[in-house]
């Protein structure tokens, strides 16, 4: 975490104890238990172990999920993953993208959906028995909303200025009433789509970190956390937004088990400075300043199930090579 002006890495060892007793620690102190800590011990893989998948959300690999959604799935299938999350229909309708996902060996859990659709793109906003039956078709079961929508109070951006630049003015404008509304409709949207066999969640950026307008301190995640239905409710923890807004995940998993169900596997180099604006520096898993032999069992204990990875842009080699190189790396981890 960030104290006194000082970047810590997160997940990351402290001075003074080691990071395995604090995990223990922080384990205990949630009532957590991990068994013997197979994961802090050896012996298989953490994946290979838990019996689970490694996932890809395919907004990673850019424009050619679009150009060319049979031979992308071939290529991630080819990298090692066999689950993937679904950033909308990436342009195409949901049988094509099934078939191209039974071709591939490939098979769809979850989608990230905007609030109100987008030509051919899906949203919350949309019929939920239609959205439930493309949907139950890709064989998915969560419906994620990838980000909050900006509130109409806000101003708009500048002609010409830059939407990362844009949004780290904004941020310091969201109110708790603005992230109380975010709330309200996710839990809205949850009772209709969970009649439908659909189970909602919430993916966060670094913005939910900053401190809300007006709010005494408290931060937009709090706000989500604590107005959302856990019986309705999950969230998606991005751990690569956390780290980039200065926030340690260890606290953030242990303090609400299970609100957490999936994550987005997302490293990023030291030189990432804190900030709430959309901007971080990221590399491929294992190459950056994340410690995930100690987040991952960690996430596992506290009642993630599903891991995705992702990388944001820019990146330093071809799209596939890193997805490629993250998989081998996670599936090597102890």
């Amino acid at each position: 975490m960030q104290a006194s002006g000082t970047w810590q890495a997160p997940g990351l060892p402290r001075r003074g104890i080691s990071r395995r007793a604090f995990l223990s620690g922080a384990i205990a102190g949630a009532g957590l238990m991990l068994p013997g800590m197979p994961a802090l011990a050896g012996g298989k893989g953490f994946f290979a172990r838990h019996g689970l998948p490694i996932g890809l959300q395919l907004y990673t690999v850019g424009d050619a999920a679009r150009t060319d959604i049979a031979g992308t799935l071939r290529k991630v299938a080819a990298a090692g993953y066999r689950t993937v999350e679904l950033a909308g229909f990436h342009g195409h309708d949901a049988r094509t993208l099934k078939s191209a996902a039974d071709a591939a060996g490939i098979r769809f859990t979850s989608i990230h959906v905007q609030a109100q659709a987008r030509g051919t793109e899906p949203g919350f906003d949309e019929d939920p028995a239609k959205l439930a039956a493309d949907l139950h078709l890709l064989g998915i079961g969560e419906v994620v909303l990838p980000m909050f929508s900006l509130p109409a109070h806000l101003p708009k951006p500048a002609q010409g200025q830059h939407f990362s630049d844009y949004l780290a003015q904004a941020a310091l404008l969201i109110t708790v009433a603005d992230w109380r509304g975010t709330a309200d409709f996710l839990n809205t949207k949850a009772v209709l789509l969970r009649k439908e066999g659909l189970r909602v969640s919430y993916h966060n950026h670094n913005v939910e970190f900053a401190p809300a307008a007006g709010g005494g301190g408290l931060r937009g995640i709090d706000v989500l956390l604590a107005h959302t239905d856990p019986a309705l409710v999950s969230f998606e923890m991005d751990v690569g937004w956390v780290a980039a807004a200065g926030v340690d995940p260890v606290p953030l998993l242990t303090a609400r088990p299970h609100r957490f169900r999936m994550m987005h596997v997302k490293d990023l180099r030291a030189d990432t400075r804190p900030n709430f604006a959309l901007r971080m520096d990221s590399t491929e898993v294992g190459a950056g300043m994340l410690d995930w032999k100690q987040l991952l069992p960690l996430a596992y204990a506290t009642g993630v199930r599903r891991f995705f990875v992702e990388q944001e842009p820019p990146f330093a080699k071809d799209r596939f090579q890193s997805i490629a190189q993250s998989c081998a790396y996670l599936r090597a981890l102890a």
